[in-house]
């Protein structure tokens, strides 16, 4: 009976352990594939679902990328042509077929030492093919172009354009629930400064946009006999001489304007004081002079110094 016994425990303990091991590995084969699965569905290199993805870092961020960046160009320039006013005139058809304007036009026309100052506005996607082909119109002589990123101030502004604006809408529900007189006019006073607040953010917006939206070309076309860059930075003897001359023109050319008026108050007082003091100097002139003292030949003797008089004795009195 007690062999019976110990064998169905036996029996039983094998069971029990044979089951242990098969829910052992069901187990570790579920964990293996929940694993698989999650690392399909995690995207390559182990990062979580969102990141490394441009513009979706969150639900606000602005778009940070090289064409939706907000940059302002500003383009100068100089070019010497062989018609200026031809050239000129060639420049504002080009800024006005690329859809921009002229913002400023400053000519001089001196012969062949002619210039013509340009200012265009054109849109920014055509800045670089518009400055190209201003510098074919003749020989450049100089090109300058700069940028400066603006896309963090913009998203700035922006975000505070918003705060402002729901700043101004709360006042103005404050405003229609006012229901005294100095709560009124508190209410007004808070309502116009905030809206003066927003108006002012919304120009410097403005104005943003349109210095990106808009670029600026400052060109400045010169005649065939105007200076070239080259000849303004050559040094030696004749470039000294032809500075110092320059310099003698100039410094001559202000001492003849002094000159030019101080000379209408020298002529109205100058010329009576003249005349005044010439007239003086005749009288003086035809006065007698003083008699001269006696002189003393040369060797003689001095004159005796005059002495004091004789003391006169004092009279006695009578006996």
């Amino acid at each position: 009976m007690d062999r019976q016994t110990t064998r169905r425990r036996g029996r039983a303990l094998a069971a029990l352990g044979l089951a242990a091991l098969l829910l052992a590995g069901c187990g570790a084969a579920d964990r293996s594939t929940s694993a698989g699965d999650s690392a399909a569905e995690a995207p390559a290199g182990g990062a979580p679902a969102g990141e490394g993805q441009p513009g979706k870092a969150g639900a606000g961020a602005p778009d940070l990328r090289v064409d939706q960046r907000s940059i302002i160009y500003t383009g100068t320039m100089r070019v010497q042509v062989d018609d200026v006013e031809g050239a000129a005139r060639r420049a504002v058809a080009a800024v006005v077929a690329a859809g921009g304007f002229v913002g400023g036009d400053n000519r001089r026309s001196v012969a062949a030492d002619a210039e013509a100052e340009l200012e265009l506005r054109v849109p920014a996607a055509k800045f670089t093919a518009l400055i190209d082909e201003l510098a074919t119109y003749g020989k450049q002589q100089r090109r300058e172009v700069k940028t400066q990123d603006v896309t963090e101030e913009t998203v700035d502004l922006d975000a505070r354009i918003t705060t402002q604006r729901a700043r101004v809408d709360s006042a103005r529900k404050l405003l229609s629930r006012a229901t005294s007189i100095p709560e009124l006019v508190s209410l007004e006073d808070e309502v116009s400064r905030r809206e003066a607040d927003l108006a002012s953010l919304e120009a410097k917006k403005r104005r943003l946009s349109d210095l990106t939206a808009l670029s600026t070309i400052t060109v400045t076309f010169v005649g065939k006999d105007a200076s070239t860059a080259e000849e303004e930075t050559e040094t030696g003897f004749m470039v000294g001489l032809r500075g110092g001359w320059k310099v003698f023109v100039a410094s001559m050319t202000i001492l003849l304007t002094v000159l030019g008026a101080v000379l209408p108050w020298l002529l109205a007082f100058g010329v009576p004081l003249v005349v005044f003091l010439a007239v003086l100097r005749r009288r003086r002139r035809g006065r007698p002079a003083p008699p001269a003292p006696p002189t003393t030949p040369v060797g003689a003797p001095r004159p005796p110094a005059p002495t004091a008089p004789p003391q006169v004795p004092a009279a006695r009195s009578g006996p």
